[in-house]
């Protein structure tokens, strides 16, 4: 019987590790990919906004070349954590139910079964991408994650999106050699949070016909070789090697369900927590990090959460 199974391997599980090994609790993280898996799916060249200092857990200093960190900085960083602090880890193992015995809780895995009297619940939200629910999404050229540029070129490319996460690709693909680079565009314009100094970029690129922009627009259907763009004037048949969906992503409201942790009536499908304690409406089950945010997946971050860990450790131990 585990003090407490900790579901998510990032940084904020991790950091809940760490506090419970410094208490001296049994506990595990589970997670049903990688090491940090979120960070590892960021694009190649990552460079994160948050300085190196701000991503620290553990204690362990976080040295990078630069005031903000890379990808691959990150990556070496907290493998470094996780061999200095031994942590327990279950990685490539996914939970696939969990049973509320009252008094503890029995997690099904892929792996095996486990007891633990206490859950914290940290599985981000960079797991499960929006859809499409279009017509030929399942193709293999249909993807939710972008890592680098090499792959498009001299391709015709479409990009589904207006974030920045869109932006980026877009003006990436380009600059790298892309045949053609297309944006489908739900809005009327691209997205009101769009880096300050990227902007002007993207801008000055659709403006010039560099890369062609479909605002008010949506792909409904994908094919082999071509995709059909739905645009306000009529429907286009466009030549296409790969669709790039930068929909964005959602958190696991699966787990959340499965537990009956209550979601707030807002727009943002909120989980409620008890924010002095990270403790949900079922006596044992906690959050930490970005799913506290629900579909505000933009609210909670490494630097804003690392403090979760010791909120959900200290009353673990009070109860």
């Amino acid at each position: 019987m585990k003090d407490l199974i900790i579901i998510g391997a990032g940084p904020i599980g991790l950091s809940c590790g760490i506090e419970a090994k410094k208490n001296n609790l049994e506990y595990l993280i589970i997670d049903k990919g990688m090491l940090v898996n979120s960070i590892f799916n960021y694009p190649t060249n990552t460079t994160f906004f948050s300085t190196s200092d701000k991503l620290e857990i553990g204690d362990i200093p976080f040295i990078s070349h630069n005031v903000k960190p890379t990808r691959t900085e990150a990556l070496e960083y907290y493998r470094r954590v996780s061999n200095s602090w031994k942590l327990n880890l279950s990685l490539y193992n996914e939970v696939l139910k969990i049973k509320n015995e009252n008094d503890y809780f029995s997690i099904t895995t892929q792996n095996g079964k486990f007891e633990s009297r206490n859950i914290v619940i940290c599985t981000g939200f960079y797991d499960i991408p929006y859809l499409l629910n279009i017509p030929g999404e399942n193709l293999d050229k249909v993807l939710h994650y972008y890592n680098e540029s090499h792959p498009y070129y001299q391709m015709d490319i479409a990009i589904v999106g207006a974030g920045n996460s869109a932006v980026d690709v877009a003006l990436d693909t380009y600059r790298k050699g892309a045949k053609s680079v297309t944006m489908v565009i739900r809005e009327n314009e691209v997205g009101e949070n769009i880096k300050y100094w990227v902007k002007p970029d993207i801008m000055n690129r659709i403006n010039n016909k560099e890369i062609q922009a479909y605002f008010n627009s949506e792909i409904t259907e994908i094919k082999e070789r071509n995709i059909t763009v739905k645009t306000p004037e009529k429907s286009l048949e466009l030549k296409n090697d790969f669709v790039l969906a930068m929909t964005g992503y959602q958190p696991n409201y699966n787990l959340l369900e499965n537990l009956n942790v209550k979601i707030l009536d807002d727009e943002f499908k909120t989980p409620s927590y008890n924010e002095k304690t990270m403790k949900t409406n079922i006596e044992g089950v906690f959050l930490a990090g970005v799913i506290c945010g629900g579909l505000k997946t933009n609210e909670w971050f490494i630097e804003n959460s690392r403090e979760h860990s010791k909120k959900i450790i200290s009353q673990i131990i009070k109860d």
